[in-house]
């Protein structure tokens, strides 16, 4: 296991490039595989969480290679092997739940690990079974497995979402991608993941309106063999660390190509929290689709907002986006709310910051209170098996005086690549060590 060491407290300073979406880049890979032509994805992230997947597609017969920079070819066979899936890599990411959809094309009877990934408490996987059972699917789930079975698809007129899911969503589209007819998806989310997903299989030639919405009407191809190139989306995931990093050691940095419209309740809460930011330039993605800007941050004093802090789906506030507010929280003035309703136990994980002098009280395993400001000191510490969480533990530690140790950090190079080196870039004193 890898760590981080950090000397913090030092102002940041300079240029950072935001990265395209970690959460794009799982579920194009496996939507690839709907795909019986060649399929490029262009600026794939190099992260751990990528690179399971591969391994997990690899093993079952998909041909995958980088070329160019981070530029990713698939070409599924036309028939997979699932007998010697990569079961190893398949339970360390919840993305393996994607094959639940995209494998309805090539067999009618398979059987495929249960997920791995962060662990934020309970988190079901009946949304995605009660949705893909509309098509005609039975999924069965056994003490390591879940075996699908269908004896016939057929596209859903009203298919209503158990939960506004992610993930859930995807499954829903890639499935209704491949059956002949009209799909009507209700209760959608309309994140950055999902319009990504739908402007790729639009180019696949699969009709889709109400991106963006929360409804979606799907008219699927049975057959689908196109060469296709798709440029990835940037990850606001990513933009909000960098700023958060701003926020929280009092610096004023320049970020790029930041997917503004899923920051803009971030960045008007944090307005009215006293940080100080100006856009730059405004323009878009090289996928002709998203709106990205340029920010420059500038040192702020900080006060806390008299309402609660929380997660909404799209356009609300980012669930990913939410621990972020934690470790600016430590650093402004009076008490800060933040209510985590979505994740049973990834609140109790904020409390870390408090062996870095953080006032964090947890009320239950959704909501804690934070007092600020209060000087941060560095501390040893070991990442929790979380992405989010770990990563505001790293932002702490940054502006934290005194030196730092963050251990065992593979779950936040599950979603970040080079993150050691880009922010050396920005003044950073951060080293990695095995």
């Amino acid at each position: 296991m890898s760590s981080f060491i950090i000397s913090g407290g030092a102002k940041l300073h300079g240029t950072i490039t935001t990265n395209a979406s970690k959460n794009a880049a799982v579920v194009l890979l496996n939507a690839a595989l709907l795909n019986q032509g060649t399929t490029k994805l262009i600026q794939v992230p190099k992260i751990e969480e990528v690179n399971r997947i591969i391994e997990v597609l690899e093993s079952i017969g998909v041909e995958i290679r980088w070329f160019g920079k981070s530029n990713l070819l698939i070409k599924p066979p036309k028939q997979l092997n699932l007998d010697n899936i990569n079961y190893q890599s398949a339970i360390k990411t919840r993305s393996i739940l994607f094959l639940l959809s995209v494998l309805l094309s090539f067999k009618k009877s398979f059987k495929i690990p249960q997920p791995g990934g962060c662990r934020l408490g309970k988190r079901t996987v009946k949304p995605h079974l009660y949705a893909l059972e509309e098509f005609g699917v039975r999924i069965e789930t056994l003490r390591k497995h879940y075996l699908v079975k269908s004896s016939g698809l057929h596209p859903v007129k009203n298919l209503v979402l158990y939960e506004s899911g992610d993930t859930v969503t995807e499954n829903a589209i890639m499935a209704a991608a491949k059956i002949s007819g009209k799909t009507t998806i209700k209760f959608a989310s309309a994140n950055y993941q999902v319009q990504d997903l739908c402007y790729f299989l639009k180019k696949l030639g699969v009709k889709i309106s109400g991106i963006g919405s929360t409804t979606l009407e799907i008219e699927g191809r049975r057959s689908i063999k196109k060469d296709v190139t798709y440029q990835l989306t940037e990850d606001p995931i990513e933009s909000m660390l960098f700023i958060a990093l701003a926020a929280t050691t009092n610096s004023s940095i320049t970020i790029k190509r930041c997917p503004i419209d899923f920051l803009e309740l971030e960045l008007l809460k944090l307005k009215k929290m006293g940080f100080k930011y100006k856009i730059l330039k405004s323009y878009k993605a090289k996928n002709g689709q998203s709106n990205l800007a340029d920010l420059q941050t500038f040192r702020s004093e900080l006060v806390a907002l008299e309402e609660k802090i929380h997660p909404q789906s799209f356009p609300g506030l980012n669930i990913d986006n939410l621990p972020f507010f934690t470790p600016i929280a430590t650093q402004a003035k009076g008490t800060t709310f933040i209510f985590d309703w979505v994740y049973e136990e990834r609140a109790i994980y904020f409390t870390e910051l408090n062996k870095l002098g953080a006032k964090i009280n947890l009320v239950d395993p959704h909501r804690v209170y934070i007092t600020g400001p209060t000087p941060l000191r560095g501390n040893e510490i070991i990442c929790p098996p979380a992405l989010r969480p770990a990563t505001i533990i790293l932002v702490a530690m940054l502006a934290a005086e005194g030196e730092s140790i963050l251990r065992n950090v593979y779950s936040i190079e599950r979603g970040y690549e080079d993150l050691c080196d880009r922010l050396t870039k920005l003044g950073a004193k951060i080293k990695r060590i095995e």
